[in-house]
């Protein structure tokens, strides 16, 4: 085999590889948007890779529940809102509660994205054409009104196969271009080690990034919808294996790539003693280093993180009531159009009102932690139980594993409570 056959051969394993993507995709996808990418850019260039244990534990509980979900839904054919309230007492007011307590940390994430990446797209035109910077709100606003208009229209497609492979885009795009952006900037192999220690940064905002952190990466939305997911990938109780590597592979993934851009952060800005407030500000320490091309490629990363959270975050209210009323999604309903609708208009307010985008990508972050409890204990309870489960019996570790992230998720929750008593 000659060189070039080999190379051709790499080349088509690697794309197989990465259209073979399951379910996993859309973990990614909530996970890594512009909410994760901002939250690890402001935690590296303050504290280093000091949060970096808050990443692997986050992650390494995300696993877990992407495989505790994904299981149930295989096992019993029911998706997780819908088991709630059909097995649950007080279910019904339980499933309404998490409806509730998700859409708000989504939708409040989806104005922050929005917000972000058409601030990116704004940045890059100004690059180009200087004169547009004394319009920076009329510029952002339109943008954000185009970016928004175009994915609506790409929702009424309504095809599962459709969004998972827009999303496979977007999400290989931005791996690979924050990739890119680490062969620049480094931290030290000493600060990485240190990062695994947990600490809890005693400075203001430490508090409020540790809960960002896990809001990000522990994402409810991402457990809840995964059942539907997995039904929309047309997986079976045979798939139990692929659904298992599917949860460890998106798993590792997103602990990669945060990781890759917590490391960026921390290489390029952390040393210098310098910190972001504002998107532009991680390109431009970039530039003295990479030169003109790592304004492209850290903002081709950052959008494409953007864009591939927009898609999740619109559908998150959609996916959560069709699966408390019947466990089904039609995406052809006039339900779901008139209900991602009004998510594009709340979308819409954070550049409608001129908002920091990264701020509020945060606070967003931080609320999403709360209703995180409650959804690890409603998946113990069911995976538990004999008359749910019938022949089926839940192993002794994803029951540790389940039992220690809602211990986490617990400490988490009280340490963003007293975050956002600090900050209002």
């Amino acid at each position: 085999m000659d060189a070039t056959t080999a190379k051709n051969s790499l080349l088509k394993k690697v794309i197989a590889i990465i259209l073979g993507f399951g379910p996993g995709i859309f973990a990614i996808g909530y996970t890594i948007g512009t909410g994760s990418v901002t939250s690890m850019i402001v935690a590296g260039s303050k504290f280093n890779m000091q949060l970096l244990w808050v990443l692997l534990l986050s992650c390494f509980f995300s696993g877990i529940l992407m495989f505790a979900y994904g299981n149930y839904a295989l096992l019993t054919g029911e998706t997780a809102l819908y088991g709630f309230k059909k097995h649950l007492k007080f279910g019904k007011a339980l499933a309404i509660l998490i409806i509730i307590a998700v859409t708000f940390g989504q939708w409040n994430s989806l104005m922050g994205i929005l917000g972000i990446s058409s601030n990116i797209i704004f940045e890059i035109l100004v690059l180009n054409f200087a004169g547009l910077s004394i319009y920076e709100y009329e510029t952002v606003l339109i943008t954000a009104i185009i970016i928004i208009l175009v994915f609506y229209l790409l929702l009424l497609v309504g095809r599962y196969t459709f969004f998972e492979k827009i999303l496979i885009i977007f999400v290989t795009l931005m791996g690979f271009s924050f990739l890119l952006s680490l062969f620049f900037v480094q931290p030290l192999a000493l600060d990485v080690v240190k990062g695994i220690i947990p600490t809890i940064p005693d400075v203001a905002g430490g508090k409020m990034l540790v809960a960002a952190f896990v809001g990000t990466t522990m994402a409810s939305a991402t457990f809840l919808s995964r059942p539907l997911f997995v039904k929309g990938k047309g997986w079976t109780i045979k798939h139990l294996d692929q659904q298992k590597k599917d949860s460890i592979t998106a798993a590792i993934l997103i602990f990669v790539i945060s990781g890759i851009i917590m490391a960026v952060a921390a290489g390029a800005l952390y040393y210098d003693g310098k910190e972001v407030t504002h998107v532009l500000d991680m390109a431009n320490t970039l530039e003295p280093v990479a030169g003109k091309w790592a304004v492209t490629i850290f903002f081709f990363g950052a959008l494409s993180a953007g864009l591939s959270s927009i898609f999740p975050c619109l559908l998150i209210a959609p996916l959560l009531i069709a699966d408390y009323q019947s466990g089904e999604l039609d995406t052809n309903s006039k339900q779901f159009r008139i209900i991602t609708f009004i998510a594009c208009l709340v979308a819409l307010m954070g550049p409608a009102l001129g908002a920091n985008p990264i701020e509020i990508q945060i606070l967003s972050q931080v609320f999403n932690v709360f209703a995180l409890p409650l959804v690890i204990i409603d998946i113990i309870i069911l995976l538990n139980s004999k008359k749910v489960m019938k022949e089926y019996k839940t192993s002794l570790f994803v029951n540790m594993g389940m039992f220690a992230s809602l211990l986490f998720a617990c400490i988490i929750s009280y340490n963003g409570i007293l975050a956002m008593m600090e900050y209002f």
